[in-house]
């Protein structure tokens, strides 16, 4: 089966929008579109607590026939037009859906950052984690989040074998962002959030880019939008993953970026992996 999750950064932009961004934005759907993935997982949809309008679906039908929306947005207390995540599901599969609170630090649960999928066989999760934000002055919720956030993969995967994507806003380790020496202290690279990734993974997860590609430099997906240069110089960060409990790792055939051009911001992460007949 073949998975894609991306980071979009506003969906309404990336359907509606007239800007140069949003055209790049429509092709790499169409790409993503092509591959005609089982799931596409999508992260910062930004849409209002209603949901995607029926613009935004129209839209949606065009480039994904027949799929299936989901999606859930961020609601008060939190921020409005705020995070949001979607999944589109090829119409060959009818996994059950829940949209999960984890007992985050408020409002995190109310800014509709995770959606699961359960299939028969496994789970399907995606999830937006939140940032460590400026100055760091959401470090400590940040970290309630990453151990709470670790216990929910966790009761998962007691019952069936889990498999996780997402914007997990960290770069684990050195190898994973081009200047560590210089993001010591800045969100997404602090002793504490590498060191909650590592915990996730000691507690029987895979990140499955790194397991296939142990020693790999230079591949990362995401580049600052605000650093007119990051992307044409490479200066990036991996900190989207595809995540599988242990026993599935054997089975996971590919875990790669997509090309995005000229276009900064997140790429599509792709996970190939044989999973059977589901």
């Amino acid at each position: 089966m073949k998975f894609i999750s991306w980071n979009i950064d506003s969906i309404n932009a990336a359907l509606t929008g007239t800007s140069a961004r949003a055209a790049e934005t429509r092709t790499t759907l169409q790409n993503i579109a092509t591959q005609a993935p089982a799931v596409v997982a999508i992260q910062e949809t930004k849409l209002s607590a209603a949901g995607p309008t029926k613009k935004h679906l129209a839209a949606l039908a065009d480039l994904f026939k027949d799929y299936q929306v989901v999606w859930r947005s961020s609601v008060e207390p939190a921020r409005k037009g705020y995070a949001g995540t979607m999944y589109l599901i090829h119409p060959a599969y009818a996994p059950t859906v829940t949209y999960p609170t984890i007992g985050a630090p408020a409002p995190m649960d109310q800014e509709g950052r995770i959606i699961t999928l359960e299939f028969p066989t496994f789970y399907l999760t995606e999830v937006y984690t939140p940032n460590a934000g400026s100055g760091l002055k959401r470090l400590a919720e940040r970290q309630v989040w990453d151990d709470c956030y670790r216990q929910y993969l966790q009761e998962l995967d007691a019952q069936k074998p889990v498999i996780a994507s997402g914007d997990f806003n960290v770069a684990h380790e050195e190898i994973d962002l081009a200047h560590p020496a210089n993001n010591h202290h800045s969100a997404g690279f602090t002793d504490e959030e590498r060191g909650q990734f590592s915990k996730l993974l000691a507690a029987g997860f895979t990140d499955t880019f790194r397991y296939l590609n142990p020693t790999t430099t230079g591949v990362y997906s995401w580049w600052a939008q605000r650093a007119v240069t990051s992307k044409q110089n490479n200066s990036g960060w991996r900190i989207d993953y595809w995540l599988v409990s242990d026993r599935l790792k054997a089975q996971v055939q590919a875990s790669t970026m997509m090309d995005t051009g000229a276009r900064r911001d997140h790429a599509p992460i792709v996970l190939d992996i044989d999973l059977g007949a589901e």
